[in-house]
């Protein structure tokens, strides 16, 4: 009898122990700091969007919310070290259309993981518009319709952030649909503000960037917007048409911002997340953000509608991509 109660006395003692285990393994999320990693780094719109959303989640979740800045290989290498993380909601990125959209359709066979099947969208963050912008320096176009004539004429050389990146993909699909012009593609990894600077010169002649960014340059004379792709002028800048009013309906390119996790975060971790950047979307200060910088604040009500968009995001650009002919070297 005393051995039958040692023994029922351990297994208790055992069961207790595996209780209180389980419970402190399951306390609730999040209970730890939380990573979000940035494809770019510092200073870009990518990165500043991802710091005031970071602001927020950490009032709203009541933890440290740690930015990390991973730029490199068109945003493959903060991909990869998401989804090499452990799926339990303390590591996610806040990515761009290039990374997160247009990198998992060209360079899909430079990743060392299945986009598709190990990445999940959390929630749409932010939605920016964008100026197709031109130099002024011994350049003449003024409007789209002279860029096309100008460009059917003499070389034309246009910035981007990189191969796959947004500029890039939107100025081939541009100049398939004006007619299948050639234009000289000069990549830079140095970023916007290289890109500004590169076009301002003269050094190259066009670009595609966000409306916050060139203000500066606009105002001074350096570089002009063609047009906005945007569904209707804005109201800051009325007098630049868009692309729709210049004959080009369908083709809506813009540099939408949004937060990822691995796809094996469990589905109540990415509801309470995606409720926590939606209750952050929403507050005064967030708002102010999203006016100041000329962006459109996101409207996905859950995650699965975000799920739905970036399913019919990827596949209208999986055609565009397809009919321009787009291909990059692997």
């Amino acid at each position: 009898m005393i051995r039958l109660g040692r023994t029922l006395a351990l297994a208790l003692g055992l069961a207790i122990g595996a209780t209180g285990a389980t419970a402190q393994t399951q306390a609730p999320y999040p209970n730890k700091p939380i990573r979000i990693l940035i494809p770019y780094g510092p200073g870009g719109l990518t990165d500043v969007v991802a710091r005031h959303y970071a602001d927020h989640l950490r009032k709203s979740l009541g933890q440290n919310i740690l930015v990390e800045n991973k730029p490199g290989a068109s945003g493959i290498r903060a991909i990869e070290e998401m989804v090499h993380a452990k799926p339990d909601g303390y590591t996610i990125m806040i990515g761009n259309i290039s990374t997160n959209c247009l990198t998992p359709i060209l360079l899909a066979k430079r990743m060392r993981v299945d986009y598709d099947r190990d990445v999940q969208i959390v929630a749409r963050t932010a939605d920016a518009p964008v100026f197709f912008l031109a130099t002024t320096t011994n350049f003449a176009p003024k409007t789209l319709p002279e860029f096309i004539a100008h460009a059917k004429q003499t070389e034309v050389r246009y910035a981007s952030a990189g191969i796959g990146a947004y500029q890039h993909v939107n100025t081939e699909i541009l100049a398939k649909r004006a007619g299948g012009l050639k234009l000289l593609h000069i990549p830079f990894k140095d970023g916007g503000s290289a890109i500004l600077r590169d076009v301002a010169s003269g050094d190259t002649h066009v670009t595609w960037f966000n409306i916050t960014n060139p203000v500066g340059m606009i105002k001074a004379g350096k570089v002009r917007p063609l047009f906005v792709a945007a569904p209707a002028r804005l109201e800051a800048w009325p007098d630049v048409p868009t692309l729709d009013e210049l004959g080009f309906k369908g083709f809506r390119p813009s540099q939408w911002n949004a937060a990822f996790a691995p796809a094996g975060v469990p589905r109540e971790i990415i509801d309470k997340l995606h409720e926590a950047f939606a209750a952050a979307a929403k507050t005064p200060e967030m708002q102010a953000v999203f006016v100041k910088g000329g962006m459109r604040a996101p409207t996905d009500k859950s995650a699965d509608e975000a799920r739905a968009w970036l399913k019919q995001e990827m596949e209208t650009w999986r055609r565009d991509i397809a009919d321009a002919n787009i291909k990059l070297e692997e």
